[in-house]
C-alpha cells in the first residue's frame, strides 16, 4: 500500500471517529460554547439535584413515618452523610481522573485509547467499591463514636452505615460509568438512570418505612438496590456502545499507562474530596456536640444546600471536560472561552438559585421536620450557606479549567488550604472559645472565600493556555527557521 493510500485511510477512520463521536454524546471542539456548555451542564446538575433529593427523600420519610424517632432518625441520617463522603470521595475524585483522560482522547479522536480509558475506568470502580466496603465496615463505627454521634441515635447510625458500605461497589461503580459518559459528551443517559432508579428508591422507601415499619435501615436497602439498578443500565449502555465488552474487561483489563494517567489527575481530586469530607466530620463533630435539634435541622439544611451545590458545580464538571477536550483537540483558545463560558453561566444560576432557596427556604425545611426549632435553625444555616455560595461557582469553575489542562495537584492543594484547613482550625480553636451554633456557621463562608481567592490567583499564576499558546508559537517559530 502507498503512503498516498496510507493517508486516506488514516482520513476516513478520522472522519469515522468524529461521526460516532457526535453520535454518541455531544460535540464539544466546534459550535456555540453558551448552548452547548448549558445542555451539557443542565442534565449534569439535575443529575445531581435529583441524587439529593432522593437523598433528602430518605431523610424527610424517617423524619415523618418513625413517630416519635423521627429526629432521632434523621440525626442518625445525618451524622452518617460526612464519614459516608469521607470513604467514598477519593473514588469518585479519581472518576476526574477518568473523564479528563476520555475527553483528551475525544478531542484528539483516538478510539481506541476512549475505549481502554473505559474498560481501566469499570475496574478501578469495580475494585475501589469492594476496598471501601471492606476498610468501611471496620473503621466506620470507631468513627462515628469518634465523631460524638449521641448515644440515643448511635445504635442507628451504625445499620445505616453497615447496609450502605454494602453497597459501595454498585454506588462507586454507577459514578465511574457516569464520568465516562461525561468524557464522551453524553450527560442525558446518566439521568434518565438515575430518574428511574430515584423513583424506585422513594416507592421503596415508603414500602419499607411506612409499610413495613422499617427505619434507618429501611432507606439504606432502598438505596443500595436504586444504586444498583442505575449501575446497570448505564453499563448495559455503555456494551451496547462497544465501549466496553467482557472480552475486554476480562481479557485487556487495566492499561497501565492510562492508569498512570487518569491517577496522576483524580488521585489529588480525590485527596481534595477526602480531606474535605475530614474538614466536614469534624464540623460535624461541633453540631453533634450542640444536640439533637441541631443536628436534625443541620441534616435537613445540607438536603437543601447540596440541591444548589449540585447546580452549580454542574459548571465546574462541564470546564472540565470541554476544556480536556479542546485542549485534547489542540483548540487552546476556545479552552478560554470555556472558562469564560463556564463562570458566566454559573454565576447567573447561583444567584437565581440562591435566592429561590433565601425565599422558600423556611417551607422547604418544614417538609423534613415540622418542628419550629429545626426550621428556624435550619433555616439560619441556609441563609449564611446561600450567601456563601458565589465563591463555590468561582473555585469549583477554575479547579475544573485547570484540571483540563492536566493541573489537578495545585487546585486540590489550594482548596484543602482555603477549605479544609481554616475548617479544621476553626472548630478545634475559635469554637471551643464560644461554642455556638453561629460559631460554626461563620466558618463557612471564610473557608469559601479564601478558597475561592486562593484558586484565582493560581490561574493568573500558572495560566495554562498563555504558556500552551506561546510554546506553540516557538515551536512553529523553531520549524519555519
Amino acid at each position: 500500500m502507498d503512503e498516498k493510500q496510507i493517508k486516506s485511510n488514516e482520513i476516513i477512520r478520522f472522519e469515522e471517529n468524529k461521526k460516532k463521536d457526535k453520535a454518541r454524546g455531544m460535540d464539544m471542539v466546534e459550535g456555540s460554547l453558551w448552548k452547548k456548555v448549558f445542555l451539557f451542564a443542565l442534565p449534569l446538575g439535575l443529575t445531581g439535584v435529583l441524587q439529593q433529593l432522593f437523598n433528602a427523600a430518605d431523610v424527610a420519610i424517617v423524619g415523618q413515618f418513625t413517630g416519635e424517632l423521627g429526629a432521632h432518625c434523621m440525626a442518625a441520617v445525618g451524622a452518617c452523610a460526612s464519614l459516608i463522603s469521607l470513604l467514598v470521595n477519593m473514588f469518585i475524585g479519581i472518576s476526574i481522573g477518568s473523564n479528563v483522560v476520555i475527553a483528551n482522547a475525544i478531542g484528539a479522536n483516538n478510539e481506541k485509547r476512549v475505549k481502554r480509558a473505559c474498560v481501566t475506568s469499570i475496574w478501578v470502580a469495580v475494585i475501589g467499591g469492594i476496598f471501601v466496603t471492606v476498610v468501611g465496615e471496620f473503621v466506620s463505627a470507631p468513627v462515628l463514636k469518634m465523631m460524638g454521634v449521641p448515644a440515643e441515635v448511635f445504635d442507628m447510625a451504625n445499620l445505616y452505615m453497615d447496609i450502605y458500605l454494602m453497597g459501595m461497589p454498585v454506588i462507586l461503580l454507577y459514578n465511574f460509568e457516569a464520568a465516562i459518559l461525561r468524557g464522551i459528551g453524553n450527560t442525558k443517559l446518566p439521568l434518565f438512570a438515575l430518574s428511574l432508579a430515584g423513583v424506585i428508591n422513594v416507592v421503596l422507601n415508603i414500602i419499607l418505612v411506612a409499610g413495613f415499619h422499617l427505619t434507618v435501615d429501611g432507606v439504606a436497602i432502598a438505596t443500595v438496590i436504586s444504586n444498583l439498578i442505575s449501575s446497570i443500565i448505564l453499563f448495559i449502555y455503555l456494551c451496547k456502545d462497544k465501549l466496553i465488552s467482557f472480552h475486554s474487561l476480562f481479557n485487556h483489563p487495566i492499561h497501565g499507562e492510562i492508569l498512570k494517567k487518569i491517577l496522576s489527575i483524580g488521585i489529588p481530586s480525590g485527596v481534595q474530596s477526602s480531606v474535605f469530607s475530614i474538614a466536614n466530620v469534624v464540623i460535624q463533630s461541633g453540631f453533634n456536640s450542640l444536640g439533637t435539634i441541631v443536628m436534625a435541622s443541620s441534616s435537613a439544611a445540607v438536603n437543601v444546600e447540596s440541591i444548589v451545590y449540585n447546580l452549580i458545580s454542574s459548571f465546574g464538571h462541564a470546564c472540565t471536560t470541554f476544556t480536556g477536550a479542546n485542549y485534547g483537540a489542540n483548540k487552546i483558545e476556545r479552552c478560554k472561552q470555556v472558562l469564560k463560558t463556564c463562570l458566566g453561566l454559573g454565576l447567573g444560576v447561583t444567584i437565581v438559585s440562591s435566592g429561590l432557596v433565601i425565599i422558600f427556604g423556611r417551607s422547604v425545611i418544614a417538609l423534613f421536620n415540622g418542628n419550629p426549632e429545626v426550621i428556624e435553625q435550619g433555616y439560619v444555616r441556609l441563609a449564611i450557606m446561600m450567601c456563601s455560595y458565589v465563591f463555590i461557582i468561582h473555585y469549583e469553575v477554575i479547579s475544573g479549567y485547570l484540571r483540563g489542562f492536566g493541573i489537578s495537584v495545585l487546585p486540590a492543594v489550594l482548596t484543602t488550604i482555603g477549605v479544609c484547613v481554616v475548617r479544621i482550625f476553626w472548630i478545634l480553636v475559635v469554637f471551643p472559645m464560644n461554642p455556638t451554633y453561629f460559631t460554626i456557621l461563620i466558618v463557612f463562608p471564610i473557608s469559601l472565600g479564601t478558597a475561592a481567592f486562593l484558586l484565582i490567583g493560581a490561574l493568573f499564576y500558572t495560566k495554562p493556555a498563555t504558556k500552551r499558546l506561546k510554546r506553540q508559537a516557538q515551536k512553529s517559530l523553531a520549524t519555519n527557521a
